[in-house]
């Protein structure tokens, strides 16, 4: 008699915010928005990166580091209260200080007795025109990982990661059965209407293709709404968040322009049953990757 896979419900909650700015409203609304997803079932929680502020990485500025925070800290305590009341798991994308001078572009990862399973550190930090995170933020050396959490096994990458199949393909070898992605990406004003359609469009793309080649499930959270902190035409963010099924179909989206919470109810037993009959890990020739690790093959 065939052996069905047993069935694994979960449902998340994406967290797409628009940010004003003041951190501390900023901080609270999606605090607000964590419990109000929490009430309405959802038993994983995700923010979109860098929520507690406007995209500072516009400019180079020092005074931006004042913003930074510890890990644990007080944005930490303040979501393991929410996490531990409701049995939830809430993924929280911070500015982190971590010692005078250090800073990292940092996601922490609350299971649901409010405990800090951990943190993941931004591995990829670009530097773009308006996305100056290289003046910021020290590259990550966490790697990538893998959390054991109540509802699921989970990885989380953040926002440049997203670009990079290598890191999604790292995480889900260590048996993550949903990858997140907080998320700050928008629009140059002045370049939407040449380039905007294929830019988000690459962006959502790539990342469809890492739950294909996977198997797992995808959830990108962005923020929505015009920046402009250091004046200009600044970034607008095209919100959008999704989350793609473990063949990349799109099992749910949001909007363009409005903060909202995206709710999406997943199956993690659908992982084991699509990396069997898709078994791309089975067929990797490891034997054939070595110069991966080169910068570029001569």
């Amino acid at each position: 008699m065939k052996k069905e896979t047993p069935s694994h419900p979960v449902k998340i909650a994406l967290l797409q915010t628009r940010c004003g700015e003041c951190t501390r409203s900023n901080l609270q609304n999606t605090l607000s928005l964590a419990e109000k997803a929490a009430q309405q079932g959802a038993k994983i929680i995700c923010t979109d990166e860098l929520f507690k502020s406007q995209y500072f990485c516009q400019s180079e500025d020092h005074a931006n580091f004042a913003l930074a925070e510890s890990i644990p800290g007080p944005s930490t305590e303040a979501f393991a209260a929410i996490a531990k009341q409701y049995e939830v798991v809430i993924i929280a994308s911070l500015f982190e200080k971590r010692a005078s001078g250090l800073y990292h572009n940092t996601a922490a990862i609350l299971d649901a007795d409010g405990s800090l399973l951990g943190i993941y550190r931004k591995m990829h930090i670009p530097d773009d025109p308006l996305f100056y995170e290289k003046f910021y933020f020290t590259p990550g050396d966490t790697g990538f990982k893998v959390w054991e959490t109540r509802y699921g096994k989970i990885g989380v990458l953040i926002c440049w990661d997203q670009w990079y199949p290598e890191a999604a393909r790292l995480t889900a070898l260590q048996g993550a059965e949903i990858l997140f992605y907080p998320t700050a990406i928008g629009w140059h004003p002045s370049e939407k209407e040449k380039y905007g359609v294929n830019q988000h469009n690459a962006w959502e793309t790539i990342q469809r293709s890492h739950a294909v080649a996977n198997g797992c499930y995808v959830a990108a959270i962005n923020r929505v709404g015009k920046e402009t902190p250091v004046g200009g035409d600044g970034i607008e963010f095209w919100g959008q968040s999704f989350v793609a099924g473990t063949s990349g179909q799109i099992l749910a989206k949001a909007s363009v322009d409005s903060e909202e919470i995206l709710f999406a109810d997943l199956d993690l037993g659908s992982v084991n049953v699509t990396r069997t009959h898709w078994p791309f890990f089975r067929d990797r020739r490891i034997d054939a990757y070595g110069q991966i690790v080169r910068r570029f093959i001569d």
